[in-house]
């Protein structure tokens, strides 16, 4: 039997309204906080509410944020027990990890051979096909050469789309229909993979025309059990960046829902995961669905999850590291009404330019089945340095008809002066009829924005 540890102090690598996030679970479980920053961040709400707060850099993520010896230095300054490290920056680092585990400190996530695999989507894609999910036609190793690809391509059957194999977000992405396309899309998406992550790999799948994006919370313990809290429907987003995200997805029926979490359960069972992970699917419009990717991490959208199951997902995350036991078994998870998120950026709602600077004023909203995750206040300073999302609104009620009233309700009581946000875009969705519907693919927002454009066209 695994001894229990009880931590005392948690250091929060990571900034923002996560930081914010984890801090306010700790406070309620007793454990003392460090914050770190970096010096555009010395007046951030995160540093104001830590226990504790060390500057560890410039404002540059990578000489701060992502610098992994000032890190670990603030970590053994202050003496915690484990780090937390959010999303982003560091949460998937499986050398992270490892530094946090040879020094000691408790890593809170999987194991570091675990983000290691799931980190590379090639060897992700075979643990998967080999756990026994689904998985889409594509090439079993990153393609070698313009001619490999043009052979697998044949096999797959266009259209496909390239992958990078050692990221995400969009990133060293590509859809390709033709074979005179896929020499310069090759080129192209490996040229912006090695920018991104450093490697330039690229694998091939299928591509899928109009999917929905679905994704299975799970927890796992260190004892092998594993649960599923529900899916998210992740489906409305922007060049791969998701933009709103809902529980449960109006797509699914409860025998859909029922083989996708057993299928996503499974799988983590057989790679021997443990902590909070999100398996991602796409769903093809005849229900079927393909193994996408892992995130070994919580993630932006966890709070949908949150308010449907009355889970608290950071506070599960912790006793995992601890050492507990989940307590509770799949019968036990029950899902009660539908939430919905609306990712607020600091950006221009019609060119998505980003929009840093000082906040003059601004009005959270409030009132039944509302919740607000951000670190922004009257007088912040919106660096630019950074992720550009600013606020999470969630709000939960009884239906997704009143959860989309409910967020309309909300946007329009939430105020923001002095930079632009991307509030009224949000807003427009809301009314859009595509969208209350519920039946719309990846696509929606492609379709959406030709919309708008039409209508300001018609407009002048």
């Amino acid at each position: 039997m695994r001894s229990i540890k009880r931590f005392r102090k948690i250091l929060i690598a990571n900034r923002g309204e996560i930081a914010c996030r984890i801090i306010w679970t700790c406070k309620e479980m007793g454990i003392r906080t460090v914050a770190i920053h970096s010096e555009a961040d010395r007046d951030a709400l995160h540093v104001r509410f830590a226990d504790e707060a060390i500057c560890i850099g410039p404002a540059p993520s990578a000489q701060s944020y992502l610098n992994i010896p000032a890190v670990i230095s603030a970590a053994e300054i202050t003496n915690v027990d484990a780090i937390h490290p959010g999303y982003g920056f560091l949460a998937e680092s499986a050398q992270f990890a490892e530094i946090c585990e040879a020094c000691n400190i408790k890593f809170i996530g999987p194991r570091p051979d675990v983000i290691r695999l799931m980190g590379d989507k090639v060897e992700a894609r075979r643990a998967m096909k080999e756990a026994g999910l689904p998985i889409l036609p594509g090439s079993p190793e990153p393609v070698r050469s313009e001619a490999e690809a043009l052979a697998i391509a044949r096999e797959v059957g266009y259209p496909i789309i390239l992958k990078a194999a050692a990221g995400g977000g969009g990133r060293g992405m590509r859809i390709v229909r033709r074979p005179e396309e896929l020499g310069p899309a090759l080129q192209t998406a490996s040229s912006e993979a090695t920018a991104a992550f450093k490697n330039g790999d690229i694998y091939i799948e299928r591509y899928i025309e109009r999917p929905r994006h679905v994704e299975i919370q799970i927890l796992a313990d260190e004892h092998g059990n594993c649960v599923h809290l529900g899916e998210r429907d992740c489906t409305v987003q922007r060049r791969h960046q998701k933009l709103i995200e809902e529980a449960p997805s109006p797509a699914l029926t409860p025998e859909l829902r029922e083989r996708m979490g057993r299928a996503a359960v499974e799988a983590c069972k057989r790679v021997g995961y443990s902590n909070a992970g999100t398996v991602e699917f796409l769903l093809d419009e005849d229900g079927s669905f393909y193994f996408m990717e892992m995130n070994t991490r919580i993630q932006v959208e966890h709070p949908v999850t949150e308010m449907v199951t009355l889970a608290d997902i950071v506070r599960n995350q912790i006793r995992i590291a601890e050492g507990e036991e989940l307590g509770f078994a799949q019968d036990d998870v029950i899902i009660v009404g539908h939430a919905i998120e609306c990712r607020i950026n600091a950006e221009d709602p019609l060119t998505f330019a980003p929009s840093p600077g000082l906040i003059t004023a601004c009005n959270l909203p409030g009132g039944p089945g509302v919740r607000v995750d951000t670190a922004i206040y009257p007088g912040y300073v919106v660096p630019p340095y950074y992720d550009s999302m600013i606020a999470k609104v969630i709000v939960h009620a009884r239906t997704r008809e009143l959860a989309i009233a409910r967020m309309r309700r909300a946007l329009e009581a939430m105020v923001v002066e002095g930079i632009k946000t991307t509030i009224p875009l949000h807003l427009r969705i809301m009314d859009d009829p595509r969208f209350r519907s519920g039946d719309f693919s990846t696509k929606f927002m492609e379709e959406f924005l030709a919309r708008e454009q039409e209508r300001l066209s018609a407009a002048h």
